[in-house]
């Protein structure tokens, strides 16, 4: 099953809806009064098999088309979205960074989150280093503290697309990379989440990144450093990640910096990142 956040009327909140296709119902019309994606994994497993069955049996008729509606982020109140850096080799070949010690973690503040089709807006006085990174976002489930490779994937309940915008600049000034990623709108996040059901294997995932229609990256989680099994086991040794923690779990090789001559996010750019089978993501550059 599919869930994203769509503002249905201008200047109106959010609302969690359902997706099929290019449809969607309201979870309210599912029997569910949720305002959040965040307070339907709080309420549990058996309230998401209700919704599950109720949008089974609603008529056709009562779908609405999408184009009707604006995205909003797919995650709008995570308790924190944490960030995987260096996860991939070549990634961190291309910075010129170790990712020998073990995972590289950071936050991203809640201001940076953003909505597909959103704009991204680029702090050209700050910045013009600004970098794409496609990467495979996870969900959590229920509560997970010191879970083992084996268990960890219970404890997901989705996944979802997510691009890691960067300030190269900054990141390699700071010795911690929360702000350098964190700028307003720098972690667009979606279409949708995907519930772990409909995603067998995480590592088996292809992931592209295409700026204003160039392919930049092209790659499969397959190459992760560490899986997310792996990162979910680690990330909980001793501290508990709560529900609807989301974790950005890397990006594959391909960034803007490595390019010759380096390809970096500026006003009018496109960008957009499509992971197999969990979704395509788009966003456009404005000046901030």
């Amino acid at each position: 099953m599919r869930f994203a956040h769509l503002v249905l009327a201008p200047a109106s909140t959010p609302e969690l809806v359902v997706v099929q296709e290019e449809r969607f119902a309201p979870v309210r019309a599912l029997g569910g009064d949720y305002a959040s994606l965040q307070q339907l994994i709080e309420a549990g497993p058996e309230r998401v098999d209700e919704i599950r069955a109720a949008a089974a049996q609603l008529p056709a008729t009562e779908w609405r088309e999408i184009s009707e509606a604006q995205y909003a982020p797919a995650i709008i109140t995570p308790p924190i979205v944490l960030a995987v850096g260096l996860n991939y080799d070549e990634h961190a070949s291309e910075l010129s960074l170790d990712n020998d010690s073990g995972p590289v973690l950071f936050s991203l503040f809640p201001n940076s989150l953003g909505a597909h089709l959103g704009e991204v807006p680029i702090p050209v006085e700050i910045s013009e280093e600004v970098d794409y990174e496609g990467e495979l976002g996870v969900v959590i489930g229920r509560a997970a503290k010191n879970v083992t490779p084996e268990e960890a994937l219970d404890y997901v309940f989705g996944y979802t697309t997510i691009n890691d915008i960067t300030a190269r600049n900054i990141q390699f000034q700071e010795p911690q990379w929360s702000r350098c990623k964190s700028f307003d709108g720098f972690t667009p996040v979606g279409p949708v989440v995907v519930t772990a059901d409909e995603i067998p294997d995480p590592q088996a995932l292809a992931i592209t990144t295409d700026v204003d229609g160039l392919r930049v990256q092209d790659s499969t989680t397959e190459f992760m450093v560490r899986t997310v099994a792996q990162l979910i086991s680690s990330i909980s040794e001793s501290l508990t990640l709560l529900p609807g923690t989301v974790i950005s779990t890397g990006s594959p090789g391909g960034a803007g910096r490595s390019r010759k001559p380096p390809l970096y996010l500026k006003p009018g750019t496109e960008v957009t990142v499509t992971i197999e089978n969990v979704g395509t993501l788009t966003s456009h550059c404005v000046r901030a």
